[in-house]
Formats: structure tokens, sequence, C-alpha cells
């Protein structure tokens, strides 16, 4: 985990347009998830957006990632690399994407539908998006980091869902990854306390089968172990009283084909 940083009102509207361009980024890149495309078109696409707004990709470059966006398939879980692959009919894809703006990051991600998905597929996709609002709405001055971690959770192994535990949310702002980490699993009443200036990304990474995951040997690309698909939602979210401010939205995405759920 790494350090906490707490961040003043000023700093929170800064993470906040930055949190608008990611969330605008991904409505740029449903409009064109469709049968056909290839990963790395919809990366084009994401970082010619980012740089028109006057902000950069953050995850060009980080640790080596080659892409702006990590795009994962069907049973891949996280870290994706866009590349020739073309999308077919009944494909989900994850698309997780952060910018920097003067100095400030800002993360989202959103699964989208490739075409006509399964009822099934369409199921795991809701239960995991409502699970990030339930994390969201327990994130509120006084809760614990547990009550975030719990609240999704239960909801997604309430669905008899997997939910991956290698992989976690984090704090963010000058940085893409701050303390502290915040997991999907957890116990309510437990963890850190949450204070106004914390900012963290919460994104549920859930399984349709098991929570057991694999990484590929390509060094990024995380992937299940059954080979079932894996659904991915994220938000950037500021610690505040009685209600959790939201800074990035799902807003322009949903009104996209690909984000009909």
């Amino acid at each position: 985990m790494g350090k906490i940083y707490y961040k003043t009102e000023s700093e929170i509207e800064k993470i906040h347009q930055s949190s608008l361009i990611v969330s605008n980024t991904l409505a740029e890149v449903g409009k064109s998830i469709e049968p056909g495309i290839t990963t790395v078109e919809l990366d084009k696409i994401a970082e010619s957006y980012i740089l028109s707004r006057g902000a950069k990709p953050a995850f060009k470059g980080y640790r080596g990632f080659p892409g702006t966006l990590c795009v994962s398939v069907n049973a891949q879980v996280v870290h994706g690399m866009p590349g020739l692959y073309k999308l077919k009919e009944g494909d989900i894809i994850s698309v997780d994407c952060g910018a920097v703006l003067d100095g400030w990051y800002g993360d989202s991600a959103y699964t989208f539908a490739v075409g006509k998905i399964s009822d099934e597929i369409k199921q795991l996709l809701k239960v995991t998006k409502e699970a990030l609002q339930l994390g969201v709405n327990a994130a509120i001055e006084g809760a614990r980091l547990g009550d975030v971690c719990s609240a999704v959770q239960q909801h997604a192994e309430s669905h008899k869902y997997g939910v991956v535990r290698e992989l976690v949310g984090h704090g963010i702002g000058r940085s893409l990854h701050e303390g502290p980490d915040v997991p999907n699993y957890g116990k309510r009443g437990n963890g850190m306390k949450l204070v106004r200036g914390l900012v963290i990304a919460i994104e549920p990474m859930i399984n349709m089968g098991k929570k057991e995951v694999n990484q590929e040997d390509d060094g990024w690309t995380i992937t299940t172990k059954d080979g079932l698909p894996s659904a991915h939602f994220e938000h950037t979210v500021a610690i505040a009283k009685g209600k959790p401010e939201i800074l990035t939205t799902f807003e322009e995405i949903e009104k996209t084909k690909a984000a009909q759920l």
C-alpha cells in the first residue's frame, strides 16, 4: 500500500476534471464498440480524445504498459493490452482508462457488450455494476474501509460469483496508485476510518465462475483460471459527509449502444 494523501476541496475539483475527461473518453470508445473493430483501434480513439482535452493518458508508459486503455475481453479480468483482436458479437470488453490533467489523475472502467450478449452474461454485468454502486454508497465520512469492501463482496457472492482477491482498488490523486488499497472483499466495521479529503478508486472485478485468476505470459493480462467471463466497473470517489462524491460519471457512457444492459 502506498502513502495516503488527503486532498483539499480545490484539489478534489482538479481530480474531478481529470475524472470527467476519463468518463467522456469511455463514452467516445463506447460509441465505436461493435463487432469487427480491433482493441488497438479503440485505444487510438481514447488517446486522441484525451490529448484533445489537454490531458495525457495515465496508463501509457506506466511501468512499461504500451496502451492508453486496458482492454480485457471475456475471460480477461483486467490489464489486457490493446492489439489486433477483432471484437465479436457476444463478447464483453472491460475498458479501463486513466488520464492526468495538471498533475492530477482520474480513473474509471466500464464493461461493454459487443452486439447481443447472453442473459447470463448480462446478469454478471448488472450485478457487478450494482456491487460498485453499493461499495460507493458505503464510502462516506465516518465509515470504515471494510464497509466499502464488504458491500461489494456480499452483493457479488449472493449471486454465487467469484470476487477476485489479487487485484484491488486504490487511493488516487497526484499518483495513479496511492494508499489505501481498496479490496473488493472484507469485513464491515474493519479497516481505516474514512475521512473527508480521501479520494479512492473503487473497482469490483467479479468473475462469473471461481475467484481464482492467472497472469498471462505478456506479464500484464489477468484471466480467470476457469476461463469463464469476468466484469469490471470503476468509479473515482471522494469521501464526503452523508453521501459520497462520485467524481467520474457513467451518464454519457450509458447513452451508447454497447452500454445498454
